[in-house]
């Protein structure tokens, strides 16, 4: 889809693209200053220590303390090629064949592959908008058995801005406590939370799964650093050091010039990150407001993320411009060749009848993308 998108975009059209999770805004400029001093150091044109900078290490340390309360040491981190490397490594590190891993959907699209790359097996846990998009603990309790080694945990979720409250993460730590199951964090949008909703780290509510917890982050959501590819896994020293054996094997270390903005980032002021957050917040509101009164398309207001997530179940089946979808990936292609507006079809994520839409765009481009396929809908 956003390949067709590109391409269109390239032949002239005016296409709105929904589908990419990528922040619109340029990467601050005290972050850039100090890539920009960093190439200027010979030392960063050689090779560097695979976990990464022991400088940067050191600040990750310090803002994950600052951050979500989680207290650990340089040597529970490893920094990574951006956040999918993370995601790679720490599977391939933490899971055996046959091994079982808890997958809740709808999930982020990268979670079941490397899981099954490794032998593996990832278990959907169907989540639905009558419960938010969260899993409960009953849930999983019926899923586990002799085989079930991890759960993935996402909170604020992608793809459905979903953010779990404190009680229920505290319930879901006690229960992988009780039954010896690693829990998996991806952390990577801990900032990008509207309202009422809160962030918390699953190790910090229930320090007693520290031992046992991975969390996932980067700087690519926070900052608008998507194309800077730099990601960090926190874990037990050991499994750490085994996330950095098997990187050296992989890419050596990450890009110095990159681990230097990333410092600066991770070490700097967070008022850029909180002018971004009220961007997306306003966004968050526009986009809600406008697919609510869709006639047939029902939404989740999202509490997190920047993803809007909303079913498109009652309008398949309608005759839009002489073509009836009947799926939401054929709807998806119905919305890009009728109306050049690009979303990412709910099958991608194991959820069919939604599909998501990232509001990391423009305030007029979201009003006009939204606006086209209320039109679409209307007219038939």
């Amino acid at each position: 889809m956003s390949s067709k998108a590109k391409a269109l975009k390239a032949q002239g059209k005016p296409v709105i693209g929904f589908g990419a999770g990528e922040p619109d805004f340029a990467t601050p400029e005290h972050i850039v200053e100090a890539a920009v001093a960093a190439c200027r150091v010979p030392v960063n044109h050689r090779y560097s220590a695979t976990p990464g900078l022991p400088e940067l290490r050191e600040a990750l340390v310090a803002k994950t303390q600052r951050d979500s309360g989680f207290s650990v040491s340089a040597d529970h981190i490893v920094v990574t090629n951006g956040g999918k490397q993370a995601v790679y490594n720490a599977f391939a590190a933490l899971l055996n064949p046959g091994d079982e891993v808890l997958l809740p959907t709808p999930y982020w699209t990268t979670y079941p592959e490397p899981i099954r790359l490794t032998g593996a097996v990832p278990i959907e846990l169907a989540t639905d908008v009558a419960g938010g998009f969260r899993v409960t603990v009953d849930q999983l309790e019926a899923a586990r058995t002799p085989n079930t080694k991890a759960l993935i945990f996402v909170s604020p979720s992608n793809p459905t801005g979903a953010v779990y409250p404190r009680a229920e993460i505290e319930a879901i730590g006690r229960w992988a406590v009780e039954h010896d199951i690693w829990v998996i964090c991806d952390e990577i949008y801990e900032h990008l939370v509207y309202g009422d909703a809160e962030h918390h780290s699953m190790p910090v509510v229930v320090p007693e799964l520290a031992e046992r917890a991975i969390v996932l982050n980067g700087v690519a959501k926070t900052y608008a650093m998507t194309g800077w590819r730099v990601g960090w896994i926190i874990g037990p020293p050991a499994f750490a050091k085994a996330c950095s054996t098997l990187q050296s094997h992989q890419t050596s270390n990450v890009c110095n010039v990159a681990q230097a903005a990333a410092l600066a980032a991770v070490a700097g002021p967070l008022e850029p990150v909180y002018e971004m957050r009220d961007a997306f917040d306003r966004r968050r509101q526009l986009i809600y407001s406008g697919l609510s009164a869709i006639d047939g398309v029902t939404v989740l207001e999202p509490q997190g993320a920047f993803y809007a997530f909303p079913s498109f179940e009652g309008v398949l089946g309608r005759d839009l411009g002489g073509v009836t979808p009947t799926t939401t990936s054929e709807l998806a292609d119905v919305f890009l060749d009728q109306i050049n507006v690009a979303l990412v079809p709910g099958e991608a994520f194991s959820a069919p009848g939604y599909a998501r839409m990232a509001y990391a765009m423009g305030d007029d481009d979201i009003a006009e993308g939204v606006g086209r396929i209320a039109d679409l809908l209307r007219r038939g």
